[in-house]
């Protein structure tokens, strides 16, 4: 019983955190203009 009491616990805890990081929103701000590697660079 403890451990489900923990679980449920944990779970509304996360669930709590998650909302909160929701709530506040994406942060603002402009993205890099120069474009990503996507290959990976030769060995010398």
């Amino acid at each position: 019983m403890r451990a489900l009491v923990a679980a449920a616990t944990g779970l509304a805890l996360a669930l709590a955190l998650v909302f909160t990081i929701t709530a506040m929103g994406s942060p603002t701000g402009e993205t890099s203009p120069k474009p990503l590697l996507t290959t990976v660079p030769a060995h010398p």
